[in-house]
């Protein structure tokens, strides 16, 4: 379905005009009057959270880890050292995506390259080749030097090969409706269909994939959530929101909301265990962190037999 001519206008006006920067993060604009906007335009997904999740947590239950980037406690990040530590402990590994020059999507967080790999320039200003020759490595310890920038496909391919891991797939900035398809394509071709979960703070980029696969799961990240998210959930489809532990702490009858109307919330990213415990009482369904290791390990003492 086309968005209204005024809805879009709106949103143009609501987004930054450079189109590499995110250009739309919700905790940073009017929620409540994009969630009223967004009554006329939902698709609903056909995935739920429970179908991706399994059960929604209640208070005090134990939530699933997700490695924030791999496990960057032991790799550096978006490597697929790191990724492959995470897929092969954890059910979630969580990656962040970016489109070279020539349309390829890399794994890689950052806005430049600057703090991985001392290049200045972005993602977006280099192929691929280029991009792969880069030693993403060597800043974390010598003894990554020479790690690569892993593709989506590399990836996707690792994930395959491990049947009870899944992603969650951050779609970096604002991304077109063909360039999703670039993504939603990949997770065909590799039989990956239900075990990744697509996630963006861009409006614009869960709108195109809302319309170019309205099937795909895929999680809303937001600094705060609105004091009433379920509209906004369900007019987007979304099995989830991606958001802080200050939010669900300042609001937890969002949460409950939420999970009445069976979607599901994560936290990023936390890596303490006074934050794990905080989050844990009030029911949260995931914690994205930097500490999986650590994490479960905790778990272990505070929830055994999970």
């Amino acid at each position: 379905m086309e968005r209204p001519e005024p809805v879009t206008r709106l949103l143009h006006r609501l987004a930054h005009p450079p189109r590499r920067p995110v250009r739309v993060l919700l905790g940073a604009v009017g929620v409540a009057s994009v969630s009223a906007l967004l009554i006329v335009i939902g698709i609903p997904t056909s995935a739920t959270a429970r179908d991706v999740f399994g059960a929604l947590r209640g208070p005090g239950e134990p939530a699933f880890i997700v490695g924030h980037r791999g496990d960057r406690a032991s790799a550096p990040e978006n490597t697929m050292t790191s990724l492959e530590l995470a897929m092969d402990r954890l059910a979630y590994v969580e990656t962040d995506v970016q489109l070279s020059r020539d349309g390829e999507p890399m794994l890689f967080h950052d806005t430049d390259l600057e703090r991985i790999t001392g290049d200045h320039r972005s993602v977006g200003d280099l192929d691929a080749a280029e991009l792969r020759a880069l030693d993403v490595g060597a800043w974390y310890g010598p003894a990554f030097a020479g790690e690569r920038m892993p593709t989506l496909d590399e990836f996707f391919t690792a994930l395959a090969e491990r049947p009870d891991a899944r992603a969650l797939v951050e779609l970096k900035a604002d991304w077109t409706g063909d360039e999703v398809r670039t993504v939603v394509d990949r997770i065909e071709r590799h039989g990956l269909r239900g075990r990744v979960v697509l996630q963006s703070f861009s409006l614009e980029t869960l709108f195109a994939l809302q319309r170019i696969s309205p099937s795909t799961p895929r999680i809303m990240l937001i600094r705060e959530l609105p004091a009433d998210p379920v509209p906004l959930a369900q007019r987007l489809g979304l099995v989830g929101f991606g958001t802080t532990a200050k939010s669900v702490v300042a609001q937890p009858q969002a949460l409950e909301e939420l999970h009445e109307a069976e979607v599901a919330v994560l936290c990023y990213t936390l890596n303490s265990h006074e934050k794990w415990e905080e989050v844990g009482a009030l029911g949260v369904d995931g914690i994205i962190t930097d500490e999986p290791s650590e994490l479960d390990e905790w778990l272990a003492v505070t929830a055994p037999g999970t």
